[in-house]
């Protein structure tokens, strides 16, 4: 009987031993608690801070918490703008696997699948809050996402022993910010400029604007964080500070070089969840992570597996995968104006692939152009001042381009022919291609196809993306020689190729000369808007018929997609004084209520008047400030 009693009792502590292990295993101390997950979120801006070794930077409260925490050394966005960022962060799937939610500010239609991830920490009883933008790229509803969203949204409404996780986001740093200056502690002659810009009093005014901004944030987080300890949290809640999207200098948000994709991330881990730590705190992490993999990694901190839709991987927790070796960006349309990026980086060295090399990179953006930076450098432009390395921004572009971020962190040299990089060049290409396929890229589907979506590309035979991926990297190198094979799919069954045919054209430019009547052959019978769009603008260009012109003003008039017009606003945009008979129909577009219709519509009624400015008016400040009042978890 003792024996058997002994055997029972040692039965017993191996099962009470197998549970506390199983506990700890799935996020869980040995009283069955699950931590409190904390987001500080702060918008639009690079790593201006201290601990990533900025000296003029004054952010101590993230200092502390990265000397006690982990410091990501390579952490990047997957689009340099915040709405398609958010849809990535909010899902765990990258924006371009569902159209259109890889172009800023737009409407994706998702299938019930891709619930937004608080959803999961929700079931398992997680009080889950964000204060208090959403902004989601999609038709995805806030308040079937959260327990609450709102700008009063907060983890001391729990209920009782319900552990929380809480997202507070700071627009303190938001673009919008460094419209007037704000004076402090670092004065604009205490700038290095990078080599890409001019010196200008604008330029300077705006990264004195920035560096105080970024002080005026970092004592918002103290509050935060004095609140959280006050409360007697601090030691059973996991701390994640990061910025959404690179920061908004020029040449930064929107654009696919580092300033516009690396972002600071800082995690304090409290010495009771020390286990879910892949590292020592006060440790630095140089394997890159992107924002693709904040899903899962909340998901494998509160113990719980990520869902097999989700693209990224975790790096806490029980389900942390290894480092990766690759991150991904991209770039659509940026408020008013198209183009298309896709880039990869290890951290050290960026590979760019540009599919709309015939458009500038200083497309002139409502927006943007609020900000002084931006109106002084393209006044350097139009003087003649700047230097070659300052004046490629107003510039066509490269089909590829490769920097070393090491010897040349301004990305100014463009290394994709130098020999001793061409093995590296070739992996990082094959690995940009692959991740493409992966993810069932629908950045190659026009705006406004019936293609666009997560489920309406993936029907079989719907979307042959490989195909379509080959064509358009021969149609953006414009080669004189790939011309008649571009031709053969003007007349292809499926609309994307004819459309990557058409910018095939398009980008040739010149080259383009020789096929102008079978360019008009297929403008008479074309059926596809947008391939429209694309064959009149290179027509236009090449010839004085006004048929194209026409066409374009035709679709700016009456077609019922908004960013249909908008592809045929741009359009006439680039074709110089053609576009003088639209005046009558670019009036009535800046005055409609589509905000990037009226800022593509403004720009150019200034263009064509022959009075545009940098400083012209395009962007509406205060109607700016009338949408923040009314959707505030919106607009950024």
């Amino acid at each position: 009987m003792a024996a058997l009693n002994r055997r029972n009792l040692l039965a017993a502590g191996a099962a009470a031993a197998a549970a506390s292990l199983s506990d700890v295993a799935m996020g869980k101390d040995k009283g069955g608690e699950r931590p409190n997950i904390l987001w500080l979120v702060s918008e639009d801006n690079n790593p201006f801070i201290g601990t990533y070794g900025d000296r003029l930077a004054h952010t101590p409260t993230i200092d502390g918490l990265a000397r006690k925490g982990l410091l990501y050394r390579n952490v990047y966005t997957t689009a340099p703008v915040c709405a398609p960022t958010r849809f990535g962060i909010i899902t765990g799937v990258h924006p371009e696997s569902a159209g259109p939610a890889h172009n800023m500010r737009a409407v994706a239609h998702l299938p019930a699948l891709l619930a937004g991830f608080p959803t999961y920490l929700r079931e398992q009883g997680y009080y889950c809050t964000n204060n208090a933008k959403t902004d989601y790229n999609s038709d995805l509803k806030p308040d079937q996402i959260w327990d609450e969203s709102s700008k009063t949204a907060h983890w001391k409404n729990r209920p009782d022993g319900a552990p929380f996780f809480a997202v507070f986001n700071h627009e303190t740093t938001h673009e919008s910010r460094i419209f007037q200056a704000l004076e402090g502690r670092v004065k604009p002659e205490d700038i290095r400029l990078p080599a890409y810009l001019p010196d200008t009093p604008g330029i300077r005014r705006d990264f004195a604007t920035y560096y105080n901004r970024m002080e005026q944030m970092d004592g918002e987080l103290a509050i935060k964080l004095a609140e959280l300890g006050g409360a007697g949290l601090a030691e059973n809640t996991i701390i994640f500070y990061y910025s959404d999207n690179g920061g908004v200098l020029p040449r930064s948000k929107r654009y696919c070089y580092d300033e516009g994709h690396r972002c600071a991330m800082v995690i304090h881990i409290p010495e009771k969840w020390r286990h879910l730590s892949p590292a020592p705190q006060g440790s630095q992490v140089k394997a890159p992570v992107t924002f693709i993999d904040l899903a899962p990694t909340v998901l494998s901190l509160a113990g719980i597996a990520k869902p097999d839709h989700m693209q990224g991987s975790a790096f806490l927790g029980r389900f942390a995968g290894k480092p990766k070796r690759f991150a991904f960006g991209m770039r659509n349309r940026m408020d008013e104006r198209y183009d298309m990026v896709r880039t990869v980086t290890d951290g050290r060295y960026r590979y760019i692939r540009n599919y709309s090399p015939h458009r500038i990179w200083g497309q002139h953006g409502s927006f943007q152009w609020a900000a002084k930076g931006y109106q002084d450098w393209e006044a350097a432009h139009i003087a003649g001042t700047l230097t070659p390395e300052q004046d490629l921004f107003w510039g066509t572009k490269p089909f590829e381009q490769f920097f070393d971020l090491e010897g040349d962190p301004d990305q100014v040299s463009n290394l994709i022919d130098a020999a001793d990089h061409q093995i590296r060049i070739a992996q990082m290409r094959h690995a940009l291609d692959q991740h493409m396929l992966e993810v069932n890229d629908n950045g190659f589907i026009p705006e406004g196809s019936v293609l666009e979506g997560y489920d309406e590309s993936r029907r079989k035979g719907a979307y042959p993306l490989q195909r379509i991926m080959a064509l358009a990297s021969i149609a953006a190198q414009g080669k004189t020689e790939n011309l008649p094979f571009l031709l053969s799919h003007l007349t292809d069954a499926h609309d994307v190729l004819r459309y990557w045919a058409a910018q095939g054209f398009l980008i040739a430019g010149e080259r383009a000369r020789p096929h102008v009547a079978q360019l008009r052959d297929r403008l008479e019978k074309e059926t596809s808007p947008q391939v429209l769009v694309a064959l009149a603008e290179a027509l236009a260009r090449l010839t004085n018929d006004p048929q194209p012109v026409s066409t374009l003003i035709d679709l700016l008039e009456t077609h019922p997609h908004p960013r249909v017009r908008l592809q045929a606003i741009n359009a006439l945009t680039y074709i110089g004084d053609k576009a003088q008979t639209a005046r009558n129909a670019v009036r009535r577009a800046s005055e409609s209520d589509d905000e990037y219709l009226i800022g593509a519509g403004r720009y150019l009624n200034f263009v064509l008047d022959g009075s545009y400015t940098p400083t012209s008016p395009v962007f509406d400040y205060e109607a700016f400030i009338k949408r923040m009042q009314a959707k505030p978890n919106v607009v950024g």
